[in-house]
């Protein structure tokens, strides 16, 4: 019997819930999808223009393009706000820096199809030597060459959320077999400490984690030595995963190939 009792007091009146909230966004696609959504007011806004009038009463900000310090300028101005909503799922740049009672909420799952998509494609690219191809067209010259498949490439997945399972699907579908990895192990998928022992029988090793302290320059020169040569490093996460200083001594050598 209390519970409700609490929960009514938290809510405030249920008069109040039936109140539009108020979304700035920062582009004509966040007007229309916000104004799809019932009970959702968009605001678009600008980061070197004036804000609309009723930004002051706004208690959603979708941050756009542009630099993380003037959003968040843009949040202390606004102390009616409530939440900051992502596009993307890192939050490395905002955790820690909103005001204190200010939600951050990131995009996570939302981009695993395209980003798959995309990590996919440019192991292709670097196993079929598309852009070789490309070039000698550009050249007008024809050099035959036998390019690799995926046909039966092993395949090491970093990172086993919705990214790296958009991606198993579509690699397991051009016929190459491939490992999960996590932060810690579960059923079907290997704890990051196993990372030495199974990076020397990969192919390909595909980042697809969220940059933390802990992967930040997880691919250095260590994790490099230890790839077959030939191998390819595919990045479909934040540039510091990776120790640029190491790939590029690995990729001078011709050691390695990489797609970032």
């Amino acid at each position: 019997m209390c519970e409700p009792e609490s929960r009514a007091r938290a809510n405030g009146p249920a008069a109040t819930a039936a109140e539009p909230v108020g979304v700035l966004v920062p582009d004509g696609r966040g007007v229309r999808a916000v104004g799809a959504a019932p009970g959702l007011v968009p605001l678009r806004y600008a980061l070197d223009g004036p804000l609309p009038p009723a930004a002051t009463a706004a208690r959603v900000l979708v941050p756009g393009r542009g630099p993380v310090e003037r959003h968040l300028d843009l949040v202390r101005a606004l102390p009616g706000l409530r939440l900051v909503q992502l596009l993307h799922s890192g939050t490395e740049q905002w955790a820690g820096r909103l005001p204190a009672g200010l939600l951050l909420s990131n995009a996570r799952g939302a981009h695993g199809p395209c980003t798959a998509e995309w990590a996919l494609a440019a192991l292709l690219a670097v196993v079929r030597e598309f852009p070789e191809a490309f070039a000698s067209q550009t050249r007008g010259t024809w050099r035959p060459f036998a390019a690799e498949t995926l046909e039966g490439k092993r395949v090491l997945i970093v990172g086993a959320g919705s990214i790296g399972a958009a991606l198993r699907v579509r690699l397991e579908a051009c016929g190459a077999g491939c490992t999960m990895v996590a932060r810690r192990a579960r059923p079907g998928v290997h704890g990051r400490d196993e990372l030495c022992g199974l990076l020397p029988h990969h192919d390909a090793v595909v980042l697809a984690a969220p940059l933390t302290a802990e992967s930040r320059g997880m691919a250095d020169a260590e994790f490099l030595a230890l790839m077959p040569d030939r191998a390819v490093l595919v990045n479909a996460g934040r540039g510091a995963l990776v120790d640029t200083g190491a790939l590029l001594a690995e990729l001078g050598r011709g050691r390695l190939r990489a797609a970032l």
